[in-house]
Formats: structure tokens, C-alpha cells, sequence
């Protein structure tokens, strides 16, 4: 959490506000399902969450906040992120499964982080479940257990049946008591941006986390540039509310633009003293693909893939960003023309038709009319529920732009016996095959020197003075070859490989 008040006057404790991590698929959304006794997998593409989300619930009376991050490498920004937010780490690793490579990350982001972390060894239901390896393997990360000599929790459960979820909810409650946290509830609230999004219906709206203060419908509200009114604001299950207090995450609308995701909030009780606020502030550098923006360095001779991105929320546009980072090639490059959260509109296929643009989107849909003036312009839209589906449409559009191969495959070679006859445009010759075997139609090259010399293609090929289409190994055969683009000699001794030749896309 951000830095607190020292005054004591007006502070109370509150909730603690945790932050849940883990390697993919081991569990962390149905924890959050089984505490919260909601479903939130239901919906989600392919089953991973893909946004970050708040969501509180109350043990024995009391209140905490859980911020749900997603768990595949692409979303390492979003979980940094939640990180600098939460009081607690819980750490969910699967008992099948044990330390993966975002269990890792999931450690480093703690430390980083400096919060405390509380290990849950999920999935022990399992067959082939082994809390112990998991210990172990987490003692090799610097992450010692209570049971093995250390000062982190680690608690056994299953997400799936239950088990052990009232134990570690009471161990939240007792590291954060550990904290003491506070927080100042009077006055002007403060916090932080979780996600925003555009509304078909309400236009612009964010989930927040509010920190310091009591936030109000009607309160102006500033982040970076952007000022705002508090029109409406609801808790995470969409009842409406009036007041926020510190540890509430919240969804808030009356933006005139989408906040930052990360950016701090404040707030006034007057336009101008917002005004006042947003003036003072210095607003960070866009995040989404600044790196891919502009013209190439003078003097690349890269080809340039021209892409416009449109994303159902601002944390999908930072995942997007980071996915396509890894996809490197030195002869190909990514030139993001325009990127923004909402559906896909008449102006992007303007833009995307003026620049030579394909238009790819996350989890929006294409106006009617941008859909029409598209298929008139002949202007290329493709839309995902799965973030590497999208990146995987990058690197295959990316591999159009790659000088094609040529795949060399020798059939078969043989040693040239005698020369029968030699005109202008072909040579008749007889020889016996060595290896392989010898095709009608297959593509000849001499084999003398390093380098294979093309002479030309077989155009007749006979055994035993019968027209045949292949000859095998170790049998003699007689042919004739169109050596029309080959001005040189070929001679007895020499030997003829026999190839085919075909055209290959190359891959990222």
C-alpha cells in the first residue's frame, strides 16, 4: 500500500488487501471461487483470467480485500502491479506440479514487493500430490516454510473440495494483525487504478482501490491528466454505493477518458481545485508499445508489419504489449499505428486502409459500418478471446513479411557412364544410379566442386531402351536432359544429383 498519514486522528484499521499469485493453472481463480463461493472461471476464455479483479470477503467478521491477477507470463506487468498494492502475498503452487517458472516470477514480485507472503499448496486432493517436494523445491527459491526453519506460512488446502481454505483465511487475519494497518478515513480519498474499460452503456469506467480517505458519488476525481466526476460507484458484486473507505475496491464511472491502470487517484470537492491537481501533475509517457511506435532507425532495412490493436481493457493493451516484445527477428519489425481500448471503429479502418494496416482486437467486436467499409477497402480484422491467439496472428502475419527459402531434397545421384549425344539445348548421356534413385522430371545438378552446379531437368528417361518415370539404385539407364540454361560441359566420371526443389514461408 501507498504510504500512509502519520496522524493518528483520524485512523482506523482496515481490511487487509491481498494479492494472490501463482504459477497458471494451479489454482488461484478457484481459490477466489471457493472463498467468495461466486464463479468467476465461467466465461473466461480458455479458462485463465485475463483481467485483474478486486473482490472482498468476510471471515469471522471481519473484511478482506483479494485482488485476483492473471497468471501467464504475459500479464507480468499486471502482477507487479498488484503487487505494490496488497499488504499479503498469498502464493499458490500446486501440489501435482510444485515450482513452476511464474512460481518463480510470483517470489521475485513478493520480494520485490516487501510484503509477506503466505504459502498455499493447493490441488493436495490429487493424486500424485507432494506438499513435501513443494517445500523443498521452495527452500531452493530462498522461500523457507515454518516447518522447515522459516518465518512463511504454508498451509495445504484444496481450492477443489475446500479444504483448508477457513485455515488459511485465518492466517491472512493473523499476518496482517501482525501489520497493524491503518489508514486515514477522513478527508480526501486517495488510491489506485486496477482496470478500465469503455461501457457500451456508461462509458468510460474503472475499478479502483481506494487507500486513504472516504471516496463519494460526486467527488471529482483526478488521475494524471484525466479529471473526472464520481457519477456512480458500485462493489464488486454491482451494488450501488455512496462511500468507499480504505481496502474497498470499487467500479466508478463519469470519466472523460480512460484512467491510467497503476495511476494514483485524489480527490476534490470542486472542478477547479481538480483542475488544480491534474496541472500539477505529471502524467507518465504512454505504456502500450512505445517501443514499436514511429518510423525504423535510417539505414534498416527491416520490413515493417503495420498493426492497429483494440482491447476490451487497458491492462489487456499492456499484455499485448509485452507478448508481441517476444517476438524478435532481425529482418522483420512491428510499427503500431494506433492502440486504445474499445470496439473497432469506421476511424481504424480509415486509419488502417491510409497506412496499409491489418486491425486485430482483444475481446471487441467491429462496428456494423467498420465492418462494411472494411470489407469495401479490403482492410483485414481479426478479433480473439485469447491473448496468444492474437500474438500468434502477429507472428504469423510478421512471417508473411520473411524472404521465403528454398528446400533442396536430393533424390538420388548417378555416375555419368558415357555421352551418347550433344545439341544445342540438351545432352543424351547414360549412366548407372549410385544412391536413391533418378526421377522423370526431377531437377539435375552437377556435382563437381563445392558448390552443386544446376544443369538443367530430365525430360526422358529409359532402362533397357523402355520409356520409364524412375530408375533405382544400382541400375544403368539412359536420359536425356534439357540443359538450355547450362552453358558448360559435362563429362564421363562426373556425377549427377537428382533434386526437387521447393518454396518455403519461413517462421518467427
Amino acid at each position: 500500500m501507498a504510504e500512509l498519514s502519520s496522524s493518528t486522528e483520524h485512523s482506523a484499521s482496515r481490511p487487509p488487501v491481498v494479492v494472490v499469485l501463482g504459477h497458471v493453472d494451479h489454482g488461484k481463480t478457484k481459490l477466489l471461487d471457493a472463498i467468495r463461493n461466486t464463479n468467476v472461471i465461467e466465461g473466461e476464455s480458455g479458462g485463465i483470467t485475463q483481467h485483474i479483479g478486486a473482490y472482498q470477503a468476510e471471515t469471522n467478521g471481519r473484511l478482506i480485500t483479494f485482488l485476483d491477477t492473471p497468471g501467464h507470463e504475459a500479464f507480468t506487468a499486471i502482477r507487479s502491479r498488484g503487487a505494490k498494492v496488497a499488504d499479503v502475498a498469498v502464493l499458490v503452487v500446486a501440489a501435482d506440479e510444485s515450482v513452476k517458472p511464474q512460481t518463480r516470477e510470483a517470489i521475485r514480485i513478493i520480494k520485490d514487493a516487501g510484503i509477506p507472503c503466505i504459502v498455499a499448496i493447493n490441488k493436495t486432493d490429487k493424486e500424485g500430490a507432494n506438499p513435501a517436494k513443494v517445500k523443498q523445491d521452495l527452500a531452493q527459491e530462498d522461500v523457507l516454510v515454518e516447518e522447515w526453519g522459516g518465518q512463511t506460512p504454508a498451509l495445504e488446502i484444496s481450492a477443489k473440495t475446500g479444504a483448508g481454505i477457513p485455515e488459511l483465511l485465518d492466517m491472512v487475519n493473523l499476518v496482517a494483525e501482525l501489520q497493524e494497518l491503518t489508514s486515514t478515513t477522513t478527508g480526501p480519498a486517495s488510491g489506485v487504478i486496477i482496470e478500465s474499460n469503455l461501457d457500451k452503456r456508461r462509458g468510460y469506467v474503472a475499478t479502483a482501490l481506494v487507500q486513504n480517505g472516504t471516496l463519494r458519488v460526486g467527488d471529482w476525481i483526478v488521475v494524471d491528466h484525466v479529471v473526472g466526476k464520481v457519477k456512480s460507484m458500485e462493489d464488486f458484486r454491482g451494488a450501488a454505493l455512496e462511500t468507499a473507505s480504505p481496502s474497498q475496491p470499487v467500479l466508478l464511472t463519469g470519466w472523460p477518458e480512460a484512467p491510467r491502470v497503476g495511476g494514483q487517484f485524489r480527490t476534490a470537492t470542486a472542478k477547479k481545485a481538480a483542475e488544480d491537481l491534474a496541472a500539477d501533475s505529471i502524467t507518465p509517457p504512454p505504456v502500450a508499445f512505445d517501443t514499436y511506435r514511429g518510423q525504423e532507425a535510417p539505414g534498416s532495412d527491416r520490413s515493417l508489419l503495420n498493426v492497429i490493436f483494440k482491447a476490451d481493457v487497458a491492462s489487456s493493451l499492456e499484455a499485448i504489449e509485452l507478448a508481441v516484445a517476444s517476438i524478435p527477428n532481425e529482418h522483420v519489425g512491428l510499427r503500431v499505428l494506433a492502440s486504445g481500448i474499445g470496439n473497432i471503429t469506421e476511424a481504424d479502418v480509415k486509419t488502417a486502409a491510409a497506412k496499409g494496416a491489418i486491425i486485430l482486437g482483444f475481446r471487441v467486436a467491429t462496428e456494423p459500418a467498420a465492418q462494411k467499409l472494411a470489407e469495401r477497402d479490403g482492410i483485414r480484422i481479426a478479433s480473439f478471446d485469447i491473448i496468444y491467439e492474437l500474438v500468434e496472428a502477429v507472428r504469423t502475419n510478421l512471417a508473411t513479411l520473411l524472404p521465403t527459402e528454398t528446400k533442396r531434397t536430393v533424390l538420388g545421384k548417378l555416375r555419368v557412364l558415357a555421352i551418347f549425344k550433344t545439341e544445342s539445348r540438351a545432352v543424351i548421356l547414360g549412366g548407372k544410379v549410385t544412391s536413391g534413385s533418378v526421377k522423370k522430371g526431377s531437377l539435375v545438378d552437377l556435382a563437381r566442386g563445392e558448390t552443386p552446379t544446376r544443369i538443367g531437368k530430365v525430360t526422358n528417361l529409359q532402362q533397357e531402351k523402355e520409356d520409364v518415370s524412375e530408375v533405382a539404385q544400382g541400375v544403368e539407364c539412359g536420359l536425356r536432359i534439357d540443359t538450355s540454361s547450362f552453358d558448360g560441359d559435362i563429362q564421363e566420371g562426373d556425377v549427377l544429383e537428382f533434386v526437387t526443389e521447393e518454396t518455403v514461408q519461413q517462421t518467427l
